[in-house]
């Protein structure tokens, strides 16, 4: 939940910002609030407190992340983001920090965060008389002839006082004398330069030598002061001092010119010969930084360069140069150098706000905000900022050299879950310069994707009487986010039938996807099922997809065959009739078997197992048909047993067996002889009883015999084309449709009666009658001997 809270407040930061980025540019023409203080006031001393000038309470302050930013490197200010005061962070030197420079000032920003806002501010900072005037020369020497007349005046060396304003060198006093007085004067540049004049002629035999002390004062309270030794040294006559070619001499020299590198070369004459015609040259009012930077050839006036030139650091230098020839006159030029900028500094960034992680899918997302500083000037110091072209982020300036990089597009974090984004300010100088910035931006994941199954269904094959919690397959879906958005799980789906008891068939598992069948399946009570598997993810919401599964039982040889005729259902087996006069191939029966499997399994073969006499009837091996093998004769047995064995096509195989009681009759009309079972029965009849069966059977075969002569000569007094077949029986009786059973032509009423000591037998009765002609028959006859299995 904390989670959900946090993202929501990071959406609603950015929105704010975009929004503060705006009316941040909007104020950018708006003239920075002024702050001051005194300068060496101790770290941690208040500035100002800002709150009443951002117009925010301490609540908003601290939330919107106040900070103070500048493009300098060094931070000197700090803001308290509980009370919003502005505190020193250490000791400030204003002249360490402006050098001469009045009024010192310190840019600075105040940076706001949700939304982005710039506040534009100067600190100014005020000067305290913490230096004295000093004299970089102790002992200042006057070489002054004696020719000299009184008002003349004489440029001593002035004093150096870092302070400014009021605090600055303010004052000269010498000390007093009958020869001179001191002059005040002000230079070009602001510089109170000081002046002797000379109010009464100088007499080298009467004095040769004046000292007197120069005091330099300052403006503060109280007064600060410097003094130092004015040497007067009385020359001889010496009526022409040097004289410069040019009073002014411009030069320009580009920064990082090698130690040594000839600025200028100065040149100056005296018409004087011998020690008042030799000139030699110095430096004249020259401040430190001059020194340190320069330095002058005495005797040729080359100007040199002892240290590299800065043009960041000072941009011009005003040179005033002294000859002085061996009678003590001088004459003064000025050397006016210009440094010129080279781009020798590469551009600067400072990040400001950097957020490495952003959920995907957000638009206009603030990444980072960010200033440059190039300190070269013109070309040199203009920047131009870009990125890879080809990211999903777009740079935006802001103002005061302010960018902030934002999404262009919504991010996908399965596309890409990681940006790496370079950050070139590069200068228009020549050669241009760069700078490069490398931020890593990742991408959170959202629940954007669900699940998806390697395929849309499966086909799972179990075979039949299988152990239960069998594993017989598994489905398997991925996500492509991360996480727990990734997290899978597994489910079984109500399914579409209801008579379907799906939960006690298959099972899944949750975190896995392997499917278990929960107990023996069986082919024939369920030959195939289907279900649907639902794979979720742990997103919230949860994403989710479905997976068709199709479970196919496949059969296995467990069931054996089964008679359906001739049954055994404990009753008086059935018994078929075949008459003596059948021709070879006759349809005797069909044994009718089924198998509860399927496929190969219920594949069933016939074969004749036993038999009575082997060789008179065999079995079709394809449909259990039973027929006879041969003609029968006079000389076969009426009663034969046979055993017929089913087969299927299993592994193993699995069999039953069929038994047939076949009674060969010499036509239908014949009485039913009783089976070989019932003998031993009738053979322990009384010997009287006996004695009268065979009586009558003796009477019974006479009568028969008389009828069956008597019929004979009736049929052979028929005209030839009226008769049948002669010594055969009917050949239309032959099975030749195929279908295992007799042919239509006749049909039969056959009942077998026992329980009484002799068996009746029921004479059969044709029912509609039909001929087969002589061409049909003999086809038949070709047919079925090719297809018996004799045994």
């Amino acid at each position: 939940m904390e989670t959900g809270k946090r993202k929501e407040r990071v959406l609603k930061r950015r929105q704010v910002l975009i929004l503060f980025v705006l009316l941040g540019v909007s104020q950018a023409g708006s003239k920075p609030r002024q702050y001051s203080v005194a300068e060496e006031m101790e770290s941690g001393s208040l500035v100002a407190n800002l709150l009443k000038d951002l117009g925010l309470d301490v609540g908003e302050l601290a939330a919107r992340g106040a900070r103070v930013v500048s493009n300098v490197k060094k931070m000197r200010l700090q803001l308290d983001g509980q009370s919003g005061d502005l505190l020193l962070n250490e000791k400030l030197d204003r002249e360490d920090l402006c050098g001469r420079t009045e009024p010192c000032v310190l840019p600075f920003q105040v940076l706001l965060e949700n939304p982005l806002q710039i506040f534009q501010a100067e600190l100014r900072i005020r000067d305290i008389n913490d230096h004295s005037p000093i004299f970089l020369d102790k002992e200042i020497i006057l070489k002054i002839s004696e020719s000299i007349t009184p008002g003349t005046t004489f440029l001593i060396e002035s004093a150096q006082d870092l302070d400014v304003g009021s605090n600055g060198l303010q004052n000269y006093t010498i000390s007093p004398n009958i020869y001179f007085h001191l002059k005040l004067q002000d230079s070009p540049d602001g510089i109170l330069l000081p002046q002797l004049v000379l109010d009464k002629a100088l007499d080298r035999e009467e004095q040769p030598e004046v000292r007197l002390t120069l005091t330099a004062l300052d403006g503060g309270a109280p007064p600060r002061s410097g003094t130092a030794l004015v040497c007067i040294e009385v020359l001889d006559i010496n009526d022409n001092a040097p004289e410069f070619a040019k009073l002014l001499y411009e030069v320009q020299v580009p920064e990082n010119s090698p130690v040594g590198f000839q600025v200028a070369a100065v040149s100056a004459k005296d018409s004087d010969i011998g020690t008042n015609g030799e000139i030699s040259y110095a430096f004249s009012q020259a401040s430190e930084d001059i020194r340190k930077t320069f330095l002058i050839n005495t005797k040729s006036g080359e100007l040199l360069l002892t240290q590299k030139l800065d043009f960041e650091s000072i941009q011009t230098f005003t040179i005033n140069i002294q000859a002085t020839d061996g009678g003590g006159l001088s004459g003064s030029c000025v050397v006016f150098v210009q440094v010129m900028d080279l781009n020798d500094n590469p551009p600067e960034l400072t990040m400001s706000t950097f957020i490495g992680q952003i959920p995907e899918n957000l638009q206009e997302t603030i990444i980072a905000v960010f200033s440059v500083s190039d300190p070269d000037s013109g070309d040199n110091g203009r920047m131009v900022c870009s990125i890879q072209d080809d990211l999903p982020f777009v740079l935006k300036p802001s103002v005061e050299n302010f960018y902030t990089l934002v999404t262009n597009t919504a991010l996908d974090r399965e596309s890409r879950a990681e940006y790496n984004v370079t950050i070139t300010v590069t200068d228009l100088g020549t050669p241009r310069l760069k700078t490069e910035h490398s931020i890593t931006v990742r991408v959170s994941d959202v629940n954007d994707n669900a699940p998806t199954f390697t395929q849309t269904s499966y086909t799972l094959y179990v075979r039949e009487n299988n152990s239960p919690a069998l594993h017989i397959g598994s489905v398997s879906a991925t996500d492509r986010d991360s996480g727990p958005n990734a997290q899978v799980t597994y489910s079984l789906l109500p399914p579409q039938d209801a008579r379907l008891p799906l939960a006690s068939l298959v099972s899944v598992s949750a975190d896995h996807g392997q499917l278990f069948a929960l107990r023996a399946l069986d082919h024939e009570a369920l030959q195939a099922f289907e279900f649907r598997v639902r794979a979720a993810d742990a997103g919230s919401p949860a994403l989710s997809s479905e997976a068709l599964v199709r479970v196919l039982v496949l059969d296995d040889n467990d069931n054996a065959p089964s008679v359906l005729y001739p049954r055994h259902n404990g009753s008086a087996p059935c018994t078929e009739l075949v008459p003596r006069a059948a021709e070879a191939g006759y349809l005797v029966t069909k044994v009718v078997a089924v198998d509860g499997d399927s496929g190969q399994n219920a594949w069933l073969s016939y074969q004749l197992l036993k038999a009575t006499e082997p060789g008179l009837f065999g079995v079709w091996a394809h449909n259990g048909e039973v027929r006879t093998a041969r003609l029968l004769s006079e000389r076969d047995a009426p009663r034969h047993r046979l055993v017929v064995l089913v087969r299927d096509n299993g592994e193993p195989p699995r069999s039953a067996t069929a038994t047939l009681h076949v009674l060969l009759v010499d036509g239908f009309s014949q009485p039913y002889l009783p089976l070989p079972e019932a003998a031993p029965a009738r053979a322990q009849a009384d010997s009287l009883t006996v004695s009268l069966v065979v009586a009558l059977a003796a009477v019974s075969s006479l009568f028969l015999l008389s009828v069956l002569l008597f019929v004979a000569l009736r049929l052979c007094a028929r005209p030839r084309a009226a008769s049948g077949p002669e010594g055969h029986f009917p050949g239309h009786l032959v099975d030749v449709s195929g279908t295992g059973t007799l042919s239509q032509s006749y049909q039969y009423e056959v009942c077998l009666r026992g329980g009484s000591g002799t068996s009746e037998f029921k004479f059969l009765k044709p029912i509609i009658p039909s001929f087969m002609d002589a061409e049909r028959v003999s086809e038949a006859k070709a047919s079925f001997r090719d297809s018996f299995d004799f045994s």
